[in-house]
Order: C-alpha cells, then sequence, then structure tokens
C-alpha cells in the first residue's frame, strides 16, 4: 500500500530577513509561520526541527502502540518526546524520549519494543529515504 503526505512552503525573502509559511492540505496547519527568528531564536511560529520532532514522537509512539498490540498488550499511555538538536546547521542527534504505562509488561520486553520501535518507524528511516528533485526556474 502506498500513501502520500504532502505539505507546501512558501518563502519571501533572503534566508535571515526574510519569512515563509508552512501548509498542510488536512488543513491541521494552514499558513503556518517560520522564519530566522522561529528556527535559530524564540520567535512565534514552527521550524523543520519542530516539525520533525512532532513527526518522530509520533510516528514512535503509534509504531511501539502496534507492537504491543501484537504481544496482546494494550498500553495505558505513551508519552514521547523527541529533541532535535542542530548543531552548525546540521542536524546532529535527535533524543528520543518514552514513557509507557502497560500492565503486564516486563522491562526486558518494553525495552526490545522500544527499540525496535525506533528501528521501524517510517519517521526513523527518513534520513535513508531515497530523496529525489524536481527543479524548475521560472
Amino acid at each position: 500500500m502506498s500513501i502520500q503526505r504532502k505539505a507546501n512552503a512558501h518563502w519571501q525573502g533572503n534566508g535571515k530577513n526574510g519569512k515563509g509559511t508552512l501548509t498542510a492540505p488536512s488543513g491541521i496547519f494552514s499558513q503556518t509561520p517560520y522564519s530566522f527568528a522561529t528556527r535559530f531564536e524564540s520567535a512565534k511560529g514552527t521550524n523543520p526541527e519542530e516539525l520533525i520532532a512532532a513527526a518522530l514522537s509520533g510516528c514512535f509512539s503509534m509504531k511501539l502502540a502496534f507492537i504491543l498490540q501484537e504481544a496482546n498488550i494494550t498500553p495505558d499511555d505513551i508519552k514521547t518526546e523527541a529533541n532535535v538538536i542542530l548543531d552548525d546547521g546540521k542536524i546532529t542527534t535527535i533524543e528520543l524520549t518514552t514513557r509507557v504505562s502497560a500492565a503486564g509488561l516486563s522491562n526486558e520486553d518494553f525495552q526490545r519494543m522500544a527499540k525496535e520501535a525506533k528501528e521501524t518507524c517510517p519517521v526513523s528511516q527518513l534520513m535513508n529515504a531515497k530523496i529525489t528533485l524536481d527543479a524548475e526556474l521560472d
């Protein structure tokens, strides 16, 4: 099964003083602002690293829930945080932290399942993805 999801970016101006918006066709975010200040300072808006963190924490949590389901375990709660670290213009590390409440699960099994979720969720595999480019100058 092939699923496609899209998002759009619109940018105006140079890197430091310009500004842009991000939009998803689902409507969950529409013309959400992003800029140098939202990425490298603390201005209101979003940034690519924050979106990557949201995507990874959500993907990991759902994948872990499916792995637990396969073991006939229904978690009461899965809370996951992804901390994306951008150093000198490069994402160097993503720290993934999860806290799970689930009855009947040993720590050994949990650690194995969490590791499997980290290694197999689609967003975790993103950095190994094939990225194509169609570039056109208007």
